[in-house]
């Protein structure tokens, strides 16, 4: 005799949610009693049958007699992780009759089984929610105890929390009821460690990280070891504007799925992301067999901090082009090709040669001048180009760094940003066009925002001659100009504004 019986539940591919179809069926003639799944699963999903048999007898529970064979539905999707367990566990159970479960062909199901049948968390609780709100109107979820800072993030789901199989087992009968998540985001930014204050000196690379936060610009920092270039990079998330709801949970899906931990589940404060220079490409770009996110993307509405950067692989830093461009990278495999979002503030960093010297006044370098330029050459010219703020952060002198001259904190740097931002927003909404900040203005935004009077022409003209500038190079300026303006408060770009942006490209070994 056959029985069958179906649960529904979810995979992820990427950030996107593709519905799946639990399926078993229980063939009580069969002489071999065993579980056999089917439907593309990884090999997690094939050992998750042990973790079911064995939670479901620790729980004083009896697997149907017979031959028990579970599908995955659609057959052809390739299914990964172990958020499956409690859908498959239940589906089996299902087959029972005995069990007397009440219809539940409106509930979602997603848990891994421990041995003791305990539910533990699961990756990617945020983009599973945020996907079946869109698709299904307040769709029924059972989510483990674990997951609950995630789940209460997601107001448009009815998402109901389970400590174990057994409870689950017992709100499907109808014998109990189950608590939703409690809390949500905190809107208040706090949890930083470090702060603007504590920097003396080096009032140039604090005015260009200033700069760089208000429009969203990337920034690159060359100075001799020990000049401060680490401490200024760990000191721009405090002074960039709170996430937005939106974009919190947009940056929390990605640690979601990547099965880490982005703050405490309640600061909206922007992620920063300090990656050692011996990453891979993979690690940086994203990719490995599951092609998880990246670096690129964890940074995404934050700060990816590349210290050291000659020293990372040539082929990871020239992949870094398309995000830089475009705000997103690709990442291809043989089935599918995932999107992750990743538009984020660039801050990279490097001495000026390899020994660190060049250029001190008051020490040796010991590089000869084609070691230089083979050093910096480790930067190819296309990704150079594409850094809107270029700056040399000198070694500071015994009075700068031992100053009592109380320093200007975070919070007032802070406050000035976000003035900064709300007037790039009003100014767009008035153009008609979407909201984006300076350093992403491109066509007709850029050309809107962007108009200069004869002097401004003037002064750009002879940086374009002087510098040999690329076309990318020209509109970087014009854009770090207009961030310069809106830090200024001026609805029109001024010829100071232009030299101060100009002032910000590098110099290259020929102009010194």
């Amino acid at each position: 005799m056959a029985k069958y019986a179906q649960i529904n539940s979810a995979v992820l591919l990427g950030l996107n949610l593709y519905p799946v179809i639990v399926e078993s069926f229980v063939d009580s003639r069969a002489i071999q009693h065993d579980i056999d799944i089917v439907g593309l699963g990884d090999t997690v999903v094939k050992e998750s049958k042990k973790r079911i048999k064995s939670a479901i007898y620790a729980n004083k529970l009896s697997i149907p007699t017979g031959k028990v064979i579970i599908n995955l539905a659609p057959g052809d999707l390739r299914k990964e992780g172990t958020s499956l367990d409690l859908p498959m566990a239940i589906s089996m159970l299902g087959c029972d009759e005995t069990n007397g479960f009440l219809p539940m062909n409106d509930h979602f199901f997603f848990g891994e089984l421990a041995l003791d049948g305990k539910l533990r968390a699961v990756r990617g609780v945020v983009p599973l929610l945020q996907g079946l709100s869109k698709s299904h109107p307040t769709p029924k979820v059972i989510l483990p105890v674990e997951s609950e800072h995630e789940a209460s993030l997601i107001k448009e789901c009815n998402v109901y929390l389970a400590e174990n199989l057994t409870e689950v087992i017992s709100y499907m009968k109808g014998q109990c009821v189950l608590r939703s998540p409690n809390g949500g985001a905190n809107e208040t930014v706090i949890g930083f460690d470090v702060d603007f204050s504590e920097v003396h000196g080096q009032y140039m690379a604090k005015r260009a990280l200033e700069i760089a936060a208000a429009g969203g610009h990337h920034l690159f920092m060359k100075g001799p070891p020990g000049s401060g270039k680490t401490m200024l990079a760990q000191r721009l998330p405090t002074i960039l504007p709170p996430l937005s709801y939106d974009a919190f949970l947009e940056t929390l899906s990605i640690y979601s799925i990547s099965g880490k931990v982005y703050g405490t589940h309640n600061q909206r404060q922007p992620p920063f992301r300090a990656p050692h220079h011996t990453a891979s490409r993979a690690a940086l770009i994203g990719g490995g067999p599951n092609a998880r996110p990246g670096e690129v993307s964890l940074a995404h509405n934050g700060v990816l901090f590349l210290d050291e950067v000659p020293e990372f692989p040539k082929d990871a830093l020239e992949c870094l082009r398309q995000p830089l461009e475009e705000g997103m990278v690709q990442i291809s495999r043989v089935r599918a090709t995932l999107t992750y979002p990743a538009r984020f503030s660039l801050v990279a960093a490097q001495n000026p040669c390899m020994c660190g010297n060049y250029g001190d006044p008051k020490r040796t370098c010991n590089c000869s001048p084609r070691d230089i330029i083979r050093y910096n050459l480790r930067i190819s010219g296309p990704l150079r180009d594409r850094m809107d703020i270029m700056i040399e952060v000198p070694r500071l002198p015994y009075e700068e760094i031992r100053t009592q001259i109380q320093q200007e904190s975070s919070e007032s740097i802070r406050n000035r940003v976000m003035q900064a931002r709300e007037i790039q927003i009003n100014r767009q909404s008035e153009a008609g066009f979407s909201h984006q900040l300076n350093a992403s203005l491109s066509g007709k935004t850029l050309k809107s925002a962007c108009i200069l009077d004869q002097k401004g022409e003037e002064l750009l003209e002879m940086a374009i001659n002087r510098f040999h500038l690329t076309g990318r190079g020209i509109n970087k300026i014009l854009r770090v100009a207009r961030t310069i303006a809106d830090l200024n408060e001026k609805k029109q770009i001024e010829p100071r504004h232009v030299a101060e942006a100009i002032q910000f490209r590098e110099k290259r070994w020929e102009d010194r």
